[in-house]
This record gives structure tokens, sequence and C-alpha cells, in this order.
């Protein structure tokens, strides 16, 4: 194993940030890997006060986990921004370089394997509900499980325009429809909408056979997590994203492999 990075910082920024898991996941790792210099913190922070919480933070700082509202803000102040987050126009992770800030995203990865502990190993036809930046990064998972279709539900489909966007450079199909009330019919189905919007999902009818993947884990279940598990579907929590895309935010932050036992256990335990 590499030698251990020096003693660092690291936080969760968005707004509300209360509720986040990251703290545990990213806590637990430093525990396990002997990093016993490190923090990492839980940062209220708006998509307008990210510039300034960036600008002149010392060496001591390795990164940023970050969630909304400020996903597309961390590619605004990055110095440099990987292809997928470039393509998506939003990152989740922020990472403190020799050469600055360097925006990346791992929610795609998380959205991956999410889906896979759900069973998925390909898909052809999908459908993602809702059309922020969480929502993008699912058509890139469900792009890499094989998707050749992917239904996007929105309330007004003039939003769906990024994910469409980035379904068309990976060369899926995209057929934007209205949230109304009745059976979603693909068979894989990511739901990407905040809490506050579930009352909008009451409607949609699920069945069995489909798996759900709801990108939220805090309240569980959510109301569209209880509506398909009464109908019989396989239900993913977003925790199993929130997992999976903090293991490879580990790995970018200290340079250590993730720990991924120590990991589910502290997930697990609480």
């Amino acid at each position: 194993m590499p030698a251990p990075a020096p003693p660092g910082r690291a936080a969760v920024v968005g707004r509300p940030v209360g509720h986040s898991l990251s703290p545990l996941l990213h806590r637990a790792a430093y525990a396990a890997l002997g990093l016993t210099g490190w923090t990492y913190d839980a940062l209220d922070v708006g998509a307008e006060d990210l510039p300034d919480l960036v600008a002149g933070l010392g060496p001591e700082w390795r990164g940023f986990s970050v969630t909304m509202p400020c996903k597309q803000a961390a590619v605004a102040v990055a110095d440099a921004v990987e292809p997928l987050p470039r393509l998506l126009g939003a990152a989740n992770t922020l990472v403190h370089t020799d050469a600055g800030w360097r925006a990346e995203n791992t929610d795609a990865h998380g959205v991956g394997m999410a889906l896979q502990a759900g069973g998925v190993e390909r898909v052809s036809h999908a459908a993602i509900v809702g059309a922020g930046g969480t929502a993008a990064a699912a058509a890139v998972a469900l792009a890499e499980l094989g998707a050749e279709s992917v239904d996007v539900l929105v309330r007004d489909p003039s939003r769906a325009a990024d994910v469409t966007r980035v379904l068309g450079v990976l060369g899926v199909e995209a057929v934007v429809r209205v949230l109304e009330p009745g059976p979603v019919e693909a068979p894989v189905v990511v739901s990407t909408v905040p809490i506050g919007a579930h009352r909008d999902l009451a409607g949609l009818g699920w069945h069995a056979g489909q798996t759900v993947l709801d990108v939220l884990y805090a309240p569980w279940p959510t109301p569209v997590a209880a509506a398909a598990d009464r109908a019989g579907a396989t239900v993913v929590s977003g925790i199993e994203m929130l997992f999976w895309q903090a293991t490879v935010q580990v790995e970018l932050m200290t340079g250590l492999p993730a720990p991924l036992g120590p990991m589910r256990a502290a997930l697990d335990a609480r």
C-alpha cells in the first residue's frame, strides 16, 4: 500500500446537508486507512457561497463531496474539469491538487453500482424521473449498462434539455414524457426528484419485475420506494449510490484504495 498522505481536511458541502451520511463513510475510511490526522465535516453552503469557500483554502484541504445545490457551481469554480463533469455540467467532487481544484463526478459510478446491486446487469430500455444533475449522471450509468432508449419523465419538458443532450452524445434515444398519473412501463427506473416533489409522483404505477432505484436515502422509505415495493418491484435505496460514489471519492482525495469492508460496516451499523 502506498505511504499515507499527510494529514488533510475534507467535507461535504450543500444545503441542506445535516442529513448527509458522507461524514460517516469518509471518517470510517480514514480510520481504516490509518489516516488519524484527517478530518471530514459537513458544511452548509449554497451555490453562491462556493466560490468564496474554495478561494484561498490551504493545502490541508484535500477535497469536497458536493451535493445539491452546488453541483453546477462546482464545475464553475474548478481550475480543471474532467470529461464526465464537463459532459454533465455538474460535479459531485472537488479534489485539491498542486495545480488547483479539479472537478470530478462519481455519481454515474454510484448509480451504475446501485443498479447492479439490484440485479441489473444489462438494460435496453429504462426511465429516468426528473431532469437535474443526478438525472444526467443516471443517463451515463444507464448507457454504460447498454440502454438504447430512455424515457425522461418530467413535469416541464423544457427542463429535460440537459438530460436529452447527454443521452444524445452517448447515442441513446431519449423520449421526453410529461410526468402524469399512469404506469411506468420501463423495466428499470431511476427516480432523481427531491423529497419535496414526491407528491407529484403519487399517481405513478409500478409493477412486479421492475427495478426502481430512488437516489434518495433520507427519509426512507420514500413515497416512491414504498409504492414500488407494494407493487412487487425490486427497490434499491439511494444508500447504495451514496456508498459506491463515496468509495471513489475516498480514493480521489486520499490516493489510497477505499476500504470497502469498514465503510460498509459503518453504514450497516447506522
